[in-house]
């Protein structure tokens, strides 16, 4: 017999703790959240449900999903992700509600469905409405089941069922984290059991009815199940609370049933109207007629936390979630410094100053005292890795110069964040630990194109306070960067494509701790991470490449005809290129391996690496800056999004795989949807409204394509120590704290003494002019003036003549003369 409302609620469900708890699919059809701080709910739909909801941050999963059990009691059983055909759009242009239409194939019923966030609570709402055919309305029965991950995680969970104004609902704690679930019609009975033991999936899935009703589930992986009381109507709407406590989170549910679904959906649009108004209208400039930049924008917006003000993740998505579990866990719902600029560039691409000003505020909150920022960190500014990745220091400087350039700064002074940040791109530059793709450390064309223009920024905002000796220090140090860009990261011995034996390579591998690298970019080998057992894991990193070196043609370091830029974009085509039926993509580089093996199966550590559509984005930006239409790669980008809008990290790259749900040139399994490439993508509309690039920086261009950034610069560092140093160039010495140079380029015959200059970054550096027929080694030694003492060992530096320059002085050696 059924539970009535009167029944005790004490029995305890069987199969204490479940299975193993699982994350779900990261093919997100759809994120959404309400505009307003007051509702600091986010969700996330894929296959025709509701996945993750993010409390009280956006960086908190709380769910797995939620989805309708439809059944008859007597000959079938579905549940709506797996059995029922499913479409998704938007409620409104720009506002992040959906409606799905889930239809059962065989024409019994259908699943319409509008999922939105209250707009002043912290609740999900959905309103349902079942058509059924007039034959089998008396005979379904629907059951709506959840499956809480509270406290990001599915172990250690507890619910137990309720009763609360006079109706049934369900409740779920873990730690200060509670959940409320309910729906507006009353559940009829409701069952909390284990994961793949006694939950209502389980129950149901066995005899197609919902017998045990358990009332308790502790301690365990846990999934709720209601029975909605269709005697009231076909229409109904669900709801999941959230709250610090088991009366915040059930008050919050009530109040919000209680006030007619009409009312919140027409609040929430106004919300999202109100600041799609404020936005530029970029949309004339895509193929789409500008629904995906109306998505974009606003998931962009979505995309920061409404606790932390200004914190922007990459992605409310955990990649290949199905096959991960409670120990992963930050996914994709972290700040990247990278990700998050681009974001909040793409929004004042589009028109939006105070999102971007918010997030340069946060930036600078969270700045380490060394200048540096975590790889990538929790928006409480706790780091999560741990890596160093200089160009996530570059990022936020050219923000801030950006948002100084937009007059957008109000009363907030960024030259204490900037300043700390220039110092740390002068000591750990221009090696990286790790390059934007994470894995590989050395010398990187696109971080140091990064590196390079932030520099650049660094010293106008130096030479606007007054600071002209600090300015063209940092102005020195970009321009060492810049004219030995192609010396660290071309080879001259390429094998990849006949007859192009020189272009950019990936990076060329060197260890941040080797003080004296060997930085021919003809030697070396890379190793690739992720690499399946069995297969070669290292390569020559010059046979080695991906299109990164196009950021030199981005910040205008390189102008887009320069013959290496050319040549290496015609082996990154031949080596990297795929064409899909949506357009062209790119890998992200040879060998890659972070993507689902060949059968499709999820990455796991290893797999195979698949084309991303921010590089299609990427190589727009170049064509554009090259003068040629663009507006194939705008129509590639708006055809690799989803039903929903939302643009996938990767696509499949191979013919089409059934078995696995892959199809050539559609979503895979990795992140989606990814902020960086949906900021891509607005960015290239205001790129074409510009008629350049929107991230190109004109003092960056004006120093580097017109020439007049300083050459014949060599650094010497004490975690940089170069071999040698061309006849006729400068050799500056730097150091963290004041010295005396002691030096000689005679063999110690003739000795120099000169004090260093100190600059206000706490860098100290002495130059020391090499003469164009000097042969003899740059000797050196220090005396530290806070210690009053003599370094105790002496440093040599060779020399070799310039010999014939080759284009850009490319294959000028780390210690081999040209």
């Amino acid at each position: 017999m059924p539970h009535t409302i009167q029944q005790s609620l004490q029995n305890e469900a069987f199969g204490r703790p479940g299975i193993p708890p699982r994350w779900t699919s990261s093919r997100k059809e759809g994120v959404g959240t309400a505009y307003h701080t007051a509702s600091r709910v986010w969700f996330t739909l894929s296959h025709g449900i509701l996945n993750e909801i993010y409390y009280p941050t956006i960086d908190s999963p709380q769910t797995r999903d939620m989805e309708f059990l439809v059944t008859d009691g007597e000959t079938f059983f579905h549940e709506e992700k797996r059995n029922l055909d499913h479409r998704i759009e938007c409620i409104e242009r720009g506002a992040l509600g959906y409606r799905f239409r889930n239809v059962d194939l065989e024409g019994r019923y259908v699943l319409e469905k509008e999922v939105i966030a209250d707009p002043h609570q912290s609740v999900v709402l959905i309103h349902v409405r079942l058509d059924a055919a007039p034959e089998w309305r008396e005979r379904l029965q629907v059951y709506a089941l959840l499956a809480p991950h509270l406290g990001k995680g599915g172990a250690g969970n507890s619910a137990e069922a309720d009763v609360v104004a006079g109706n049934r609902i369900i409740v779920a704690w873990k730690g200060l984290i509670h959940l409320a679930y309910g729906c507006s019609t009353g559940f009829s009975r409701t069952s909390c059991g284990f994961v793949g033991a006694s939950d209502g999936w389980t129950d149901l899935k066995r005899d197609l009815r919902l017998d045990w009703a358990f009332d308790h589930a502790t301690a365990g992986n846990v999934a709720i199940a209601g029975q909605i009381d269709l005697s009231r109507g076909n229409e109904f709407v669900a709801g999941i609370g959230f709250g610090d406590s088991r009366h915040a989170a059930v008050t919050k549910l009530v109040q919000s049933l209680a006030i007619p679904f009409a009312s919140h959906r027409s609040r929430f649009i106004i919300q999202w109207r109100r600041v799609g108004d404020k936005f530029l209208d970029l949309g004339r400039h895509s193929t789409d007629g500008g629904r995906l930049y109306c998505i974009s924008r606003s998931l962009l917006l979505a995309h920061e936390d409404k606790t932390y003000a200004g914190a922007l993740i990459a992605s409310a998505s955990i990649p290949w979630g199905q096959a991960k579990g409670d120990e992963d866990l930050g996914g994709y719902h972290l700040v990247w410094t990278r990700d998050m600029v681009q974001s909040a560039a793409a929004l004042l691409a589009c028109g939006d100053t105070m999102t971007p000003f918010r997030a340069l505020v946060y930036l600078a909150a969270s700045q380490r005292p060394d200048g540096g920022f975590p790889q990538n960190f929790w928006i409480d500014g706790q780091p999560y890795f741990n890596s160093i990745q200089v160009d996530e220091v570059a990022f936020p400087i050219m923000l801030a110069w950006r948002l100084w350039k937009a007059d957008a700064l109000q009363d907030f002074d960024p030259w204490p964040m900037v300043a700390a940040g220039a110092r740390f791109l002068v000591e750990h530059g221009p090696v990286t630990q790790q390059e934007r793709w994470e894995e590989a450390s050395g010398y990187s064309p696109s971080t140091l194109a990064a590196t390079i223009a932030a520099l650049i920024c660094a010293a106008d905002f130096a030479r606007s306070r007054g600071d002209n000796a600090c300015a063209e220090f940092l102005e020195s140090q970009a321009d060492f960067m810049e004219s030995h860009v192609e010396r660290w990261t071309v080879t001259t011995e390429g094998a990849l494509l006949p007859g192009v034996p020189e272009h950019y390579i990936r990076i060329r591998p060197v260890s941040i701790d080797d003080v004296r690298p060997d930085e021919d970019p003809n030697r070396g080998e890379l190793t690739i991470a992720g690499t399946p057992a069995g297969q070669r894991f290292a390569f020559p990193a010059k046979d080695v490449v991906d299109a990164g070196f196009l950021e030199l043609v981005r910040y205008g370091i390189r102008a887009p005809d320069d013959p290496i830029i050319v040549d290496s974009l015609r082996v990154v085509d031949a080596v990297l290129k795929v064409d899909t039926p949506c357009g062209p993509c790119w890998h992200r580089y040879s060998h890659d391996h972070y993507g689902e093996h060949d059968d499709g199966s999820p990455y796991d550590g290893t797999g195979k690496g698949r084309a991303w559509p921010l590089l299609t984005g990427e190589r727009a930006h170049y064509e554009l800056a090259a003068g040629r239409d663009v507006t194939p790669f705008v129509q590639a980008m708006e055809c690799f999004a989803s039903a929903g809008g939302m643009l996938p990290e990767q696509v499949w790259d191979e013919p089409d795989n059934v078995d696995a749900n892959m199809a050539l040139g559609r979503p895979t399994g990795a992140a989606m949807p990814l902020m960086w490439a949906h900021a891509e993508y607005i960015k290239l509309l205001r790129s074409i409204e510009l008629g350049r690039p929107f991230d190109r920086i004109d003092i960056v261009a004006d120093r580097y394509l017109n020439g007049s950034g300083r050459t014949g610069l060599e650094v010497w560092k004490p975690t940089r120590q170069p071999r040698c140093v061309r006849a006729g160039d400068v050799l500056r010495v730097q150091a963290p704290a004041e010295f005396v140079l002691r030096w000689s380029t005679d063999d110690w015959h003739t000795v120099n003494d000169i004090d260093s200059t100190c600059t206000p970054l706490g860098v100290c550096f002495a130059d020391i002019p090499v003469g164009e027929d000097q042969q003899a080694p740059a000797r050196f030694t220090f005396f530290w003036k806070a210690d009053e003492r003599w370094e105790r060992q002496d440093y040599s530096v060779g020399v070799v003549q310039a010999g014939i320059r080759r284009t850009r002085e490319v294959a000028f050696g780390a210690s081999v003369p040209v």
